[in-house]
């Protein structure tokens, strides 16, 4: 794990570090402490204050809200190679959400102090990660237009090609595999709809030809869902 810590490419490959020069991240990988969480912890929960953030080495990670009624809103799952509670801890306000192991996980975490030590004196960095967050800001208001303004079979159909674009980036294969780490719970939480729902818009895709689902294996045919995520105004 040391060795994973002192790597250049494990750092830059979080999009808020990838633009840090080379000095900034060996200078980054100091400030860093392994940490490991067993199924089932509690890492923080809303409201809690953000005195860190954490770069996701292996495991998964859930962010949800609990209602007073007691239901559990999946906002999204953390997986390796993520680094999220970078919000709370740049902001200076408290923890928006939970956070809680679904599996054995470990990660690096760096405090707050040092880490605005670190930004403050390094201003290239301290600007990499404005627009880093600019791209958060951008990120969250796709995902409020696709809610707000998208049949169901359109957000199902966003969401695959999102997922695409986050292996691929965005110049996207005609056709591509997902094995999906997530239920359709969980999509449906992500996407603001009932399990049964999704599940229906998923069949629906599947009779467009959109998608073929075979042993867990989902592929995708990517000018399909294009269509069907952008469907002309009658």
């Amino acid at each position: 794990m040391s060795e994973i810590n002192k790597s250049p490419a494990f750092w830059r490959s979080f999009p808020i570090f990838e633009e840090f020069d080379k000095d900034s991240i060996a200078s980054l990988a100091t400030l860093a402490s392994h940490r490991k969480w067993s199924p089932g912890t509690v890492i923080f929960q809303r409201g809690d204050e953000g005195n860190y953030m954490i770069a996701l080495v292996s495991g998964r990670i859930k962010l949800s809200l609990i209602t007073p009624q007691g239901r559990e809103l999946l906002l999204r799952h953390i997986e390796a190679g993520a680094l999220f509670g970078e919000v709370a801890l740049l902001d200076d306000l408290p923890r928006s959400a939970d956070a809680t192991a679904i599996t054995a996980t470990e990660g690096y975490i760096i405090s707050k102090k040092a880490f605005m030590e670190f930004i403050t004196n390094r201003p290239a960095a301290a600007e990499a990660v404005m627009r880093y967050l600019c791209t958060l800001l951008r990120d969250t208001t796709d995902r409020l237009e696709t809610i707000a303004l998208y049949d169901l079979n359109s957000r199902v159909a966003r969401f695959f090609l999102a997922t695409l674009r986050q292996i691929h980036g965005t110049d996207l294969p005609e056709s591509a595999n997902l094995r999906l780490t997530l239920s359709q719970s969980d999509i449906a939480g992500i996407l603001g709809a009932s399990r049964p729902k999704v599940n229906r818009s998923i069949l629906s895709l599947e009779e467009c030809h959109a998608i073929k689902r075979n042993d867990g294996i989902i592929t995708c045919y990517v000018e399909r869902l294009k269509r069907i995520a952008e469907p002309e105004e009658e």
